[in-house]
Parts: C-alpha cells; sequence; structure tokens
C-alpha cells in the first residue's frame, strides 16, 4: 500500500481581489520539493454572496512559465485573456490555461452569479511547466462538466471525474505539457476504494469536504492535505462521511523553481525578464473573446 509521508492543513482564509476568499493548501515557497511538478494549490469558499450590481473578483494581472487550473464546484466565473479567450465556467467545469510566455487576465463572479447571489466554491491549481517548456505559446481550454469522463469505483463506492491523465484505462480530456493524472474524487460515506497511484510520481490527495482514514491509519479532513510516498501504487481511503477528494500525481521536474508573485521560472535573471516583458507591452492587453 502507498503509504502517506505528511500531512498539511490549509493557510487561514485570506482575500484573492475581492471574490474569491481562499485558503492556500500547500505552495512551491516552502513545498516545491515534495509537490512538483505542482507549484500551488487554493481552495475558495464555500462562501455565500448576496447579490450585487458591483462586480467582484480580481482584476488584470500577468502569469509566466506555468499553468492554472480552475475547478468550479458551485457558482460561476469569467475569464478574459490577453489571447483573445474567454467565457464563463460553471459547477463541474474546468478551465485549464497556459500561461507560458506571458498572459494578462483577469477573473469575475459572471454577471448572472453577480446579480442572484449564492454560494461560490472552486479550487485553483498551479502545474508547473518544463523549462523547454515555459515560453510556449499561452493557450486556453474550456473543459465543460458534460465533457469530463466519470468513472464509477468498484463496488459502488463512489465515482471519480477524470480531468487529466488516466484512470482504469480511461484517459481525461486535458491536454499537459506535464504528466499528470487530476482525478475529482466523489466517496460514499461508509464505503472504502483502492485508487491506484503510479510509483515514482508525487501523489497528493486533497480533502475538500468530508472526512476519511487513509490506508487504516491516518485521517484526513475537510481542508487538510496529504503527500504519499512514492515507492508503493495503492492508496485505501475509507470514507466516515460524504467525500470530494481531489487526487493529483504527477511526474516531478529535476529543474530549479524560482518564483516571484505571477512568474515562476528556473532564475532569478528569468524573473528579471519577466517583469521587464510585462512592462514593455510584451504581454498584450485584455480583449473580449472573437
Amino acid at each position: 500500500m502507498k503509504s502517506v509521508v505528511g500531512k498539511f492543513t490549509a493557510s487561514n482564509l485570506h482575500w484573492v481581489g475581492d471574490g474569491f476568499p481562499v485558503r492556500t493548501l500547500f505552495s512551491y515557497h516552502d513545498m516545491a520539493r515534495h509537490v512538483s511538478p505542482f507549484l500551488l494549490l487554493d481552495h475558495a469558499g464555500p462562501t455565500e454572496f448576496p447579490p450585487s450590481q458591483i462586480p467582484r473578483g480580481v482584476g488584470e494581472h500577468p502569469h509566466r512559465g506555468f499553468e492554472t487550473v480552475t475547478i468550479v464546484y458551485q457558482g460561476e466565473i469569467a475569464h478574459r485573456d490577453s489571447a483573445g479567450n474567454g467565457g464563463l465556467i460553471g459547477p463541474g467545469d474546468v478551465q485549464w490555461m497556459t500561461a507560458g510566455s506571458g498572459i494578462l487576465h483577469d477573473e469575475f463572479h459572471s454577471d448572472a452569479f453577480m446579480r442572484a447571489g449564492g454560494v461560490l466554491e472552486m479550487v485553483q491549481l498551479w502545474v508547473n511547466l518544463p523549462a523547454a517548456h515555459k515560453m510556449t505559446a499561452p493557450a486556453y481550454q474550456t473543459i465543460s462538466a458534460a465533457r469530463i469522463p466519470v468513472v464509477p469505483l468498484p463496488n459502488n463506492a463512489g465515482n471519480v471525474r477524470l480531468i487529466g491523465g488516466e484512470l482504469f484505462n480511461r484517459k481525461g480530456p486535458a491536454r499537459t505539457f506535464t504528466t499528470i493524472d487530476l482525478w475529482d474524487v466523489r466517496l460514499k460515506k461508509c464505503h472504502t476504494t483502492t485508487l491506484p497511484l503510479k510509483a515514482g510520481r508525487t501523489a497528493c490527495l486533497v480533502m475538500i469536504r468530508g472526512d476519511a482514514l487513509l490506508n487504516g491509519t491516518d485521517s484526513i479532513r475537510e481542508n487538510e492535505w496529504a503527500l504519499a510516498s512514492e515507492n508503493c501504487s495503492n492508496l485505501r481511503i475509507e470514507a466516515k462521511s460524504e467525500c470530494t477528494i481531489l487526487v493529483l500525481s504527477g511526474i516531478p521536474i529535476d529543474e530549479p523553481v524560482v518564483g516571484s508573485g505571477p512568474f515562476v521560472m528556473n532564475s532569478e535573471q528569468e524573473i528579471c525578464t519577466a517583469f521587464a516583458d510585462l512592462q514593455s507591452g510584451m504581454f498584450g492587453s485584455i480583449r473580449d473573446a472573437s
């Protein structure tokens, strides 16, 4: 069985812009060696927002050197960027943005959600790009809930929404530069399942909602995450309640990680270049999708 080598608790709540109250589960600033190829994971909400006439969210900001993956559980988000991409993502949808050589974007509650109010809950994951792809052209994938395969777990224990990678000979729709599995697991109360994890990979299990026991010894609760060892191949999960679990697995990138704010590169010089390129206008400007 794949053993758990660490269990961690999310940071205190902080705001990103005025639309996203988030808890950071992990960050490359202190966990880079352990979570590669992943860089950061934020869990926003669940938070009840009253109806409003004033847009809430995060205004224009840049990224370079990695990909952002946004999974919406509740609510609806609107996106625009400097590559001309845009659209709405609602419950079950995933937005996969490759910042690559540089992109500007903004994220706000959608007009409909803003006017009606409601509960917002989402996760944003940062996935590192290898040095060979850090300056790739920016790209954008809207992965609707309808496109994500739902894979049943044995013994009617629940199911897995297969966002990226593979599980039980099925493949997820996300196109990736970095070899990863990204599974959105729903496990029924008092049921048990064993997930096959590939040896030699980083593997993290994030409890979005619920309470479970891992490999018969390690308990994990909401807004906690566990880091598995790399020397075995299975993770047994016993659900004490209805569980929503995000499982991340990937081949580590054995390269330096140097970041500053919205940029994650391989050297301080590349960070300086990113800021200079931003100031010179090389990231373009946000425009509505054509």
